[in-house]
């Protein structure tokens, strides 16, 4: 079992089985539920990239006219990578509507603490969270996130 599969494991506890996440990381669990070998278009999302512990205090003032959301994301995580997929898949929102903030938790951990901190939330992966008026108005991890109307927190 790879290093990979190890963290996944550990801190995805919706994978109870090990070789599924090395037969997803090769392709083959996707090779063989894919439903068509037709190219899908790729949809990219107005992303914010959060990247320093100041942004979070321009978050909390932007949050006065306009909702803020963050996505916390894994890079080695197949389950955040699935979620963050069916979050993108969904997503039908406008930059009018709220601001969309990308943290890479691997590379920015010391923000995603900071995070936790600020807004009162407990660290989890992937997580997102909804600020309005300088708190979180919601927030939900691996598949409650797709559970989340952004659309109630928008005006």
């Amino acid at each position: 079992m790879s290093l990979k599969s190890v963290a996944c494991v550990t801190f995805c506890p919706f994978v109870s089985c090990p070789r599924f996440y090395d037969l997803y990381s090769m392709g083959i669990l996707n090779k063989l539920f894919s439903g068509s070998s037709e190219p899908k278009e790729e949809k990219i999302l107005p992303w914010l990239e959060l990247t320093t512990v100041e942004q979070l205090d321009g978050i909390v003032e932007k949050s006065t006219t306009k909702t803020q959301v963050i996505f916390k994301h894994s890079t080695r995580c197949g389950i955040s990578r699935m979620v963050m997929n069916q979050f993108v898949g969904s997503y039908d929102l406008t930059t009018d509507d709220l601001d969309l903030y990308y943290l890479d938790l691997l590379n920015f951990r010391e923000i995603s603490n900071e995070v936790g901190y600020k807004f009162q939330v407990m660290h989890e992966s992937p997580q997102i969270l909804v600020i309005k008026n300088g708190v979180t108005v919601a927030h939900a991890s691996h598949g409650g996130i797709n559970e989340v109307d952004l659309v109630k927190f928008v005006g």
